[in-house]
């Protein structure tokens, strides 16, 4: 079954690889201690992904990309999360200084002084921030998404990705859902219509040249 729905869509002209550009940075997404912690809502079974990201931003750091990440912060009720707050329960596990235990980074992917950290309230990283810009200002043509949830931040950071102009490369083994079912889906149709979804392998190996 699977095989022929890849071969459906590559004779219907999905699909097609858009290879790296000429400087990339990395997007680490809202990998936060909320989807690591067994007593958060949000938990999300994604400690292997969090060894993948980790991997993912030390090779990042040493090839001298930019690194980027994101997090979530709402006021206080959520007022600024709008229907997405309203419509996401769980959400609330990151209204400002409710659960700062839930709200900081993951062991190993903390952002260092000098890397930015664009904060969000929407499922996009793009939306209502500075990151279009930060990214246009530095020159970056190529994005490698690491995060979370692929089905969520990752999938809606990628497809604005494509849509500012940038090269998504979303790295299978760095992102990571709460089923595998979903992440799976949503692998497939982002590496369909709007990104490239590559290996951890090729993504050290580029980084490595």
């Amino acid at each position: 079954m699977a095989t022929d729905l890849n071969a459906d869509y590559a004779q219907a002209g999905f699909g097609n690889r858009l290879g790296w550009g000429k400087r990339p940075a990395l997007l680490i997404i809202d990998f936060v201690k909320a989807y690591l912690e067994k007593d958060c809502p949000l938990y999300a079974g994604v400690e292997k992904t969090r060894d993948a990201a980790e991997v993912l931003l030390q090779a990042a750091r040493a090839a001298g990309i930019p690194v980027i990440h994101t997090n979530v912060v709402y006021t206080p009720g959520g007022v600024d999360g709008g229907v997405f707050f309203r419509k996401v329960k769980a959400l609330s596990c990151f209204e400002r200084d409710k659960h700062p235990q839930w709200a900081a980074f993951a062991e190993g992917l903390e952002p260092l002084p000098h890397e930015p950290v664009i904060t969000k309230q929407y499922a996009s990283a793009f939306f209502g921030t500075s990151l279009a810009s930060t990214l246009a200002s530095s020159g970056i043509d190529t994005l490698l998404i690491a995060g979370l949830s692929t089905s969520g931040c990752v999938r809606a950071s990628a497809l604005d990705a494509c849509q500012h102009g940038f090269v998504p490369l979303v790295v299978r083994d760095a992102v990571g859902d709460r089923d595998t079912r979903v992440h799976e889906a949503n692998l497939f149709d982002l590496n369909a219509k709007y990104a490239d979804v590559i290996g951890l392998d090729e993504a050290l190996t580029h980084l490595g040249r």
